[in-house]
């Protein structure tokens, strides 16, 4: 491993909902600037496809960030029901 932290799949489903660009690795270099563009200012993911189930996914540096944050966030149970619990209180009233 390269000292990349682990994601969970729960923390990766979230970003699915996002918007979410697929490409070959052809088409991404013909136009690779434009592609860098619409991933940093509309916060887009992009996936670009290497053969089959094999891919690259490049995402904005701010994207990221928020990512290894919620699983830093997640990554305890404790951490986790007192997050839920803040999410409930307004909800309740």
């Amino acid at each position: 491993m390269l000292g990349f932290p682990k994601i969970d799949t729960y923390i990766v489903l979230q970003y699915v909902h996002k918007a979410m660009l697929t490409t070959t690795i052809s088409d991404f270099r013909k136009d690779i600037k434009k592609y860098f563009d619409r991933v940093s200012q509309h916060f887009e993911t992009h996936i670009i496809n290497r053969g089959k189930d094999n891919g690259v996914v490049i995402m904005s540096l701010g994207e990221y960030n928020s990512l290894l944050e919620t699983n830093h966030e997640l990554s305890s149970k404790a951490n986790e029901i007192r997050l839920d619990s803040a999410i409930e209180k307004p909800a309740k009233g």
